[in-house]
């Protein structure tokens, strides 16, 4: 049973000598009366504050509470369950949507989740570059997170798509959120396919007021369908510009949620995150979020004999041997090919090397 508004009800009883005319108890009597029925309650009213301390709140057993932010253009809906009598409650604020089927809540990634187990020896996907496998110690180790770095146009959705072609290869199947250009464009028409032939699934949400836990249910719900081994997430900077602004200033710490909501499910997850070229410093993320990962690739601008260059290095595979090269690659309509080394130069980090001078102690 339905009383809508409950709070209505109760101020068109009230009077001035009786404000509350015995609510309590006629509340308590109400929900005898509903339990003898087999009936179940909801009591829905405008309530404005938490702390309010209408004796409704201590008598009902359950209470649900539903509360709007707006900020700027963005208007967000969350809920939380204050109390339910004798069982406990999942805390914390849950986003909700509402649709034309009705309500979709998005509740929060665990922080402790149950892990999958690890496989001994640990196995290895193959990224569909070779030479790249090569600087990883053989692959990215199965379950692990990879951060793909690097500034516009070095190539990072190329590499992600390859990925993804290389375990459709294997027979894997994958998942893709994606949150700048549409993979529908020509240059993206491997991964266009991939889509198509059902081998990859496709999130890409254009939903306004988006948060973090919407986006993990949608990436466990594709991975959960296809049974998917591989997840892409494309990229880190256009996923902040996708959210509400409310959920931005704590993006760091809902970015650990969901790459640890996705490593727990026994997928390997592939980012990336667009890096301005600072030449003063060497960084792999504009959130400080690249201790969250197990694995790093970065990739550079350098500027040699008038030349605009690209550079790739392995910066870490956690608890893996990894190679500590500097290689060049280049890109082109068969994708992403790394080359050798570049060992007469130096300074390669600063953009601008310098040829190496031999000196007494190199023969």
């Amino acid at each position: 049973m339905f009383v809508d508004s409950f709070r209505s009800v109760v101020l068109a009883s009230q009077t001035q000598d009786n404000p509350n005319n015995n609510l309590p108890q006629f509340v308590q009597q109400l929900g005898m009366l509903m339990t003898t029925w087999q009936a179940t309650t909801f009591l829905i009213g405008e309530y404005f504050t938490e702390t309010d301390t209408n004796p409704i709140f201590t008598v009902a057993d359950g209470l649900i509470w539903l509360r709007q932010s707006v900020q700027r253009n963005s208007m967000v809906r969350k809920m939380e369950i204050m109390k339910m009598r004798g069982q406990p409650t999942l805390p914390g604020l849950h986003t909700f949507r509402i649709a034309t089927s009705g309500i979709k809540v998005f509740a929060p990634a665990p922080l402790n989740p149950v892990e999958a187990p690890l496989e001994f020896p640990i196995k290895r996907l193959k990224m569909g570059v070779p030479q790249l496998d090569e600087m990883l110690g053989g692959g990215l180790p199965r379950g692990y997170s990879l951060l793909v770095a690097g500034p516009s146009g070095s190539g990072k959705s190329i590499l992600a798509s390859t990925f993804l072609a290389e375990g459709a290869r294997n027979g894997e199947t994958g998942v893709i959120a994606v949150f700048e250009q549409r993979p529908n464009h020509s240059q993206n028409a491997t991964l266009t396919g991939l889509i198509q032939s059902g081998q990859v699934g496709l999130v890409d949400s254009r939903a306004p007021d988006l948060s973090i836990d919407e986006i993990v249910q949608l990436l466990l719900s594709e991975i959960s369908r296809l049974k998917a081994t591989r997840v892409v997430i494309d990229s880190l900077s256009g996923f902040e510009l996708a959210l509400a602004p409310t959920f931005r200033e704590d993006f760091r710490e809902s970015l650990s949620r969901m790459v640890t909501a996705l490593t727990s499910a026994g997928v390997s997850v592939l980012m990336t995150s667009e890096l301005e070229d600072r030449y003063t410093d060497l960084r792999f993320s504009p959130y400080g979020t690249a201790f969250l990962t197990d694995a790093i690739v970065v990739q550079r601008y350098i500027e040699v004999q008038s030349r605009l260059l690209r550079i790739m290095a392995v910066v870490k595979v956690r608890a893996s041997a990894h190679s500590d090269e500097l290689r060049l690659y280049h890109i082109d309509d068969s994708g992403l090919h790394i080359g050798e080394m570049l060992p007469d130069q130096e300074g390669l980090l600063g953009g601008r090397p310098t040829r190496h001078r031999l000196g007494k102690d190199d023969g």
